[in-house]
């Protein structure tokens, strides 16, 4: 948690420091920039292994931010996007999201209440669950899409879902509230 809340609410923020680290703990942006309600950009994120907590809700309340940060790591942890633009209600377009395989709510309520986001990214995961015998032990996609667009109401097309091994919950209210949506 080094930086956990170091920015939040500071209202007249415009623009982020620079952070370059490519090794990250667990908890360390999250909450970061919550309610920094004049930041337009966002700053780049080149971490490639991405732990626990590490991006949640980091962006959350930032109504200005209308540049999402290019998100390339294909190396997801439980919760690691968990919330990051909710209400961001001024981004329109989403970041690519390259990875493969998910993990525990790694992707939960990301673009939750952005009301101007036109476009949804790719979701080229195709196993949304892990290969254990043991049922206790299949959690890593639970959850992990759910609520990601819930209240979009500028979304008009859903992305592609290609998952063809799913678990428990893995979908839930995904596009909830997205009133423009085509049927």
């Amino acid at each position: 948690g080094c930086y956990q809340y170091m920015f939040k609410g500071c209202t007249s923020l415009v623009n982020a420091p620079e952070l370059p680290a490519t090794d990250i703990s667990s908890y360390c942006y999250e909450y970061m920039f919550q309610d920094c309600s004049s930041l337009v950009t966002a700053p780049e994120l080149p971490a490639t292994h991405l732990t626990p907590y590490c991006y949640s809700y980091m962006f959350t309340g930032c109504t200005s931010l209308v540049n999402a940060p290019a998100l390339t790591s294909d190396d997801l942890n439980s919760n690691c996007y968990q919330y990051m633009f909710e209400g961001c209600t001024s981004l329109v377009n989403a970041p690519a999201l390259p990875a493969i395989k998910v993990d525990f709510s790694c992707y939960q309520g990301m673009f939750s209440g952005c009301t101007s986001l036109v476009n949804a990214p790719a979701l080229p995961a195709t196993v949304l669950m892990n290969d254990s015998e043991d049922p206790s032990e299949n959690v890593n996609g639970y959850y992990c899409y759910s609520e990601m667009f819930k209240g979009c109401t500028s979304l008009v097309n859903a992305p592609a879902l290609p998952a063809t091994v799913l678990i428990d919950r893995c979908y839930s209210e995904m596009f909830s509230g997205c009133t423009s949506m085509l049927g």
